[in-house]
């Protein structure tokens, strides 16, 4: 048989039909689950006001000891709906010259009078939302580098790593991967710059959004990194938030780093910037990728130098600096003239 449905009505019904029957009060408490003095509320309730007496009564208060009197409030609506441009400031200052016999209302008391009756203009928080660039195909070593942070994890030492790395994106070469202490542009600046004296600078650097490669407040969101970049004559491409397949070689990348060269971490930095150069020479040399029908990113190494020495070519006018201002020479590998 289905269920029998019953509500708090019903229940106060049977109690007082029970009650007015003649059985005892204490029983009939005991019975329902409420105390003696519930129920001769009940059913005091009952014989007052009859059965309406049994529905529930609001528990609003009778009178609220801090309202504002109806003439002060009145008051407030005039003169906002008199200068609309009025805050809750100006209004108390007006108030004070109106009322001076009664306690002048708090700002704030005055701010919740004008936003329950809709007169407060909530202004939308304005948010500059990156985007993404154009990207290119790289498919030439050093036609398009790579870089992100690896996500930060703790080391044995309770301090947090930031690995930074920067891979070449047509070869796969895992070009650096340093272990920072944090995401600071500084420390940027000087991985990037000894990875160009290295390496030479390539066409164009992809990266996402975030710091130091980015400057949500910047004009067109240029970071002083990326600003640096465009004086090498570097071309800057950012992908889409949210959207990390775009940079996914990079990222597939970091999951094999994270696999082999964090679990678990190191005891500190310098062992830590260790395992990280030894994954660098495993990637790099030994790591068949399947992408390259299952060759190692640095079989041609001297080919990819003299790829890169091609590739480093002067694009702008403006003089190489590094971010201190002092000329920047790359060493470009490969053979050089006397």
């Amino acid at each position: 048989m289905p269920w029998k449905e019953c509500s708090v009505m019903d229940e106060r019904l049977k109690f007082v039909a029970r009650r007015l029957a003649g059985e005892p009060m204490a029983e009939l408490c005991r019975e329902f689950g409420i105390s003696r003095k519930t129920g001769y509320k009940i059913f005091d309730r009952y014989q007052e006001c009859g059965i309406h007496g049994l529905t529930d009564r609001s528990r609003r208060p009778y009178r609220y000891a801090n309202q504002l009197p109806f003439q002060v409030e009145n008051y407030i609506l005039n003169v906002k709906h008199e200068h609309p441009s009025w805050g809750a400031r100006k209004i108390r200052e007006r108030l004070l010259r109106r009322f001076s016999d009664i306690p002048l209302p708090a700002k704030s008391t005055i701010h919740a009078v004008l936003d329950r009756h809709g007169l407060v203009e909530r202004r939308g928080r304005v948010r500059h939302r990156a985007q993404g660039t154009p990207l290119s195909l790289g498919q030439r070593p050093n036609e398009l580098w790579c870089t992100d942070y690896k996500g930060e994890f703790l080391l044995g030492n309770r301090q947090y790593c930031y690995p930074l790395t920067v891979t070449d994106h047509a070869s796969r070469f895992l070009l650096t991967c340093e272990a920072l202490s944090s995401t600071r542009q500084d420390y940027a600046f000087t991985v990037f710059e000894r990875l160009f004296q290295e390496r030479g600078l390539p066409a164009n650097i992809r990266s996402d959004n975030g710091v130091p490669f980015a400057s949500a407040h910047a004009l067109f969101n240029l970071s002083k990194l990326a600003v640096w970049w465009l004086r090498l004559g570097i071309g800057i491409e950012r992908i889409e938030p949210g959207h990390p397949q775009q940079n996914g070689r990079h990222e597939c990348m970091h999951l094999t780093l994270k696999k082999e060269a964090t679990k678990p971490a190191a005891a500190n930095f310098l062992q830590q910037q260790a395992r990280f150069d030894d994954f660098l020479e495993v990637f790099n040399h030994q790591r068949p990728h399947e992408a390259l029908d299952m060759e190692v990113s640095g079989r041609n190494l001297s080919a990819f130098h003299s790829c890169l020495h091609r590739a480093a070519r002067p694009r702008l006018s403006a003089p190489r600096q590094n971010h201190c201002g002092h000329p920047l020479r790359p060493h470009l590998p490969g053979p050089q003239k006397d």
